[in-house]
């Protein structure tokens, strides 16, 4: 490359890095509720009998609940509408959610009513006069009969919780009113004019059709003049909790449309710092070992290059945090299997550069020539294999719901980072290293010019494996088969996501058996939860339907059993939604192949195209197959890890084909099981390079992961493995298949005209 597009590439690689410590240094990242602890809610609108639960409805209802939220104190919430019909709210700190989730999910209906009579009968609802009789909760099952409402919240300029200490009434809601309360001064001078102890000198505040209070008015308080000056105070004998909800219900006002809670999920702190520790340690050892790797196999390039990767976590991070995307627990296993990525860019460079300067005569070349030529030779496999798995990142980004989503942004940042990494950064870093006197004296210093074992070893025994692909792809049928009979016999045991229900995890003081933990589940009256040992002081149970009043009985049998239990993480999905994720997730996964076909159509040919999917849909049904037979739980994490195994096996087929394309041009005449033994031989140094990187971070995440994480790096090691063999026992035999049935069309040679001049010229 030339001295001066060398200055503009260095120029724009340091300021990328300073722009990144700069943010790193300057802004902190925006954790997810998983990650820092929190409560997380998900609202859905209902049509009311005058409202529609449109997005303008939905959107007076988040402002709404926003006023609740801040009354409630919470740091840094957030409230957002999602669809037309649905509030994600999310509370971080929250100690107890399921109040929380009870004060801002309430209709909160005020009303004022001047009191007709008191009753024994029943509470019925309105009559036809618009009158009403409720429960008094001043007399001991006796019952007002309220008039229609002489005023509404909406009057009701602000609430406050205050501690009476003077007059004893203990915590008190006072509120004032807008215009100076001539409402509420004409409704209390109405109810003084009764006699003393008439009920109808009373009036009442009816709260989503309850009474919280009926005040009586006093001696003092005039005949048709009432209580002046714009304020009133709601007394019920409240704890201090309860008169701050009350505060922040009657604030916010009423809700526009009611609404249901559909999902519930609640992380403690503990947990998220665990995650954090975990995912971040896991980052560090899998890229030391991929860095010792990637140097003991390319010496000096692979330094390189691991300088490049530490770059590439800075640049990643920094992207994140400035773009102000939220990083959950699937994102940082995101971020962490992103490295993979990076690795393989910088693989198949080194690679055709160790073939280019193989293949050269002179072996005193400069080696920034072979180096360049691999960069241009590499670019078209390393684009195709990007665009691949950022069309997996997409489609987790448009299909998925809650924190996966994070997972599909920060995968697609590291796929593009890793473009910056390894073609820009590598490359200024090796071109620079090359012209070093030092390095150009001892060429074998830089690995370029060494063979490799893997190489080596098959220039000495060439494979043959297209001569026995029928028997390869017998045995994928095989292995298919079983996978299939897994899903079929043993099913798939879908997580709380998909079903619907609640699934609490509890940790325990001391080591817990799943026996007696499952024993005492089934004295707290549920003997068809599951229950699951999840560690060795923690256990999860997961039911259909389970009430807090419930969940406290199943608590309380499980101390008896095993002690003190905190819970740690509890989850509830309504059944509607669960339905819809299930439908997103085959919606996804069937989207996925779709797009993955339809691009490999157009950069290769139809055959090529049919033969990575086919191979891609086998590695799909293996991972589902294998935790069908292990019983593992089949979730969001699950889906992203499965949309990830898309990626990776059409990432790897794609570098082979893109091999076997170019060989087919360079021997328009040659066998196609052939060619394909060649192509497969001359890029599985690349891919066993590139797959060791992969799997040290992945096993690094499948020990120190925990519980979701282990499973998702579980997923994602039988992916990447069956990846890499069913591109060379699946894809391969079947795109020579193809060919064989459907061989290429021969290009018609243009059509030969002699020079009008007469001296017989062909032009």
């Amino acid at each position: 490359m030339s001295r001066r597009a060398t200055l503009w590439r260095a120029l724009l690689a340091l300021a990328i890095i300073a722009i990144s410590v700069f943010i790193t240094l300057t802004n902190p990242p925006r954790l997810g509720l998983d990650l820092r602890g929190g409560t997380r809610i998900v609202l859905e609108t209902k049509d009311s009998p005058t409202v529609r639960a449109d997005a303008a409805a939905t959107d007076r209802a988040v402002e709404v609940l926003r006023q609740r939220v801040d009354a409630l104190g919470v740091s840094e919430p957030s409230l957002a509408r999602s669809g037309e019909r649905r509030i994600v709210v999310e509370l971080p700190g929250v100690r107890d959610p399921r109040q929380a989730a009870e004060v801002i999910g309430r209709t909160a209906q005020l009303t004022f009513h001047p009191v007709q009579a008191a009753t024994a009968g029943p509470k019925s609802g309105p009559a036809a006069d618009g009158s009403r009789v409720l429960a008094d909760p001043d007399g001991a099952g006796s019952f007002l009969q309220l008039a229609p409402p002489g005023l509404t919240g909406e009057g009701v300029k602000n609430a406050e919780a205050v501690l009476d200490t003077q007059s004893g009434r203990g915590w008190t809601v006072d509120l004032s009113f807008r215009g100076g309360g001539k409402d509420w001064a004409k409704l209390t001078g109405a109810a003084a004019c009764a006699a003393p102890g008439d009920p109808a000198r009373q009036v009442a505040i009816v709260l989503d059709d309850r009474i919280v209070s009926a005040p009586g008015m006093e001696q003092s308080v005039p005949c048709g003049a009432g209580i002046t000056g714009g304020s009133a105070q709601i007394t019920g004998n409240f704890s201090a909790a309860e008169a701050r909800d009350l505060a922040a219900l009657v604030k916010g006002g009423a809700l526009p449309v009611p609404v249901t809670t559909i999902e519930q999920n609640v992380v403690g702190p503990t947990l998220g710092k665990d995650a954090i520790q975990a995912s971040a340690l896991a980052a560090v050892i899998g890229l030391i070992c991929t860095g010792v790797f990637i140097i003991a196999v390319y010496r000096l390039v692979g330094l390189l290059a691991t300088i490049a990767l530490a770059l590439y976590g800075l640049i990643s991070y920094a992207a994140v945090v400035a773009l102000g995307a939220t990083l959950t627990l699937p994102g940082l296993a995101g971020f962490v299997l992103a490295i993979g990525i990076a690795v393989d860019a910088n693989v198949l460079v080194f690679e055709r550069a160790r073939e280019e300067y193989l293949r050269s005569a002179d072996r005193t070349v400069d080696l920034r020539r072979p180096l360049r030529v691999g960069f241009q030779k590499a670019w078209s496999a390393v684009a195709d294999s990007h665009v691949t798995t950022l069309l997996a990142a997409g489609l987790l980004f448009a299909f998925a719901i809650g924190p996966v989503k994070g997972f599909g942004v920060t995968l697609a940042i590291g796929v593009l980072v890793s473009l910056i990494s390894a073609m820009l950064i590598t490359r200024l870093l090796a071109d620079w290293a090359l012209r070093l006197g030092p390095v150009r004296r001892r060429p074998a210093l830089t690995g370029l010019t060494m063979t490799g074992r893997v190489r080596a070893h098959l220039e000495r025994r060439p494979p043959r494996l297209m001569r026995h692909r029928r028997r390869w792809l017998g045995a994928c049928a095989g292995l298919l088969l079983l996978a299939l009979g897994g899903i079929g016999v043993r099913g798939l045991e879908f997580g709380v996501e998909f079903t619907g229900g609640r699934q609490i995890q509890y940790a325990a003081e001391r080591s817990v058996d799943a026996d007696i933990a499952r024993q005492a589940v089934a004295d707290a009256g549920f003997p068809r939860a599951v229950v699951q040992a999840t560690g060795e002081k923690s256990i999860t149970v997961r039911t259909e339907e389970l009430s807090n009043q419930e969940q406290e009985k199943v608590r309380g049998e499980l101390e008896k059993a095993v002690g003190k239990v905190s819970i740690e993480r509890d989850d509830t999905i309504g059944p509607s939604l669960g339905s819809e994720l299930r439908q997103h997730a085959l919606i996804a996964l069937a989207v996925a192949v779709a797009a993955q076909l339809i691009y490999l159509t157009v950069r290769f040919r139809w055959t090529f195209a049919a033969a990575a999917v086919a191979a891609m849909v086998q590695d799909v049904l293996l991972v589902v197959g294998l935790f069908a037979w292990l019983g593992k739980p089949v979730d969001s994490v699950f889906l992203a890890a499965l949309l990830t195994v898309v990626g990776y096996s059409v990432n790897d087929t794609v570098v082979v084909l893109d091999r076997l394309r170019e060989l087919r041009r360079a021997a328009p005449r040659g066998a196609w099981p052939e060619l394909a033994d060649k192509a497969v031989a001359q890029t599985l140094p690349r891919t066993v390079n590139t797959g060791m990187g992969a799997l040290f971070v992945l096993m690094a995440l499948a020990v120190l992961g925990g519980d979701s994480l282990t499973d998702f790096a579980i997923a994602l090691l039988v992916g990447v493995v069956a990846g890499i063999a069913s591109t060379v026992f699946t894809a391969m035999p079947i795109a020579v298949e193809l060919q064989h049935r459907h061989p290429d069309r021969p290009r018609t040679k243009p059509a030969r005209k002699r020079d009008r001049s007469g001296t017989g010229a062909v032009v």
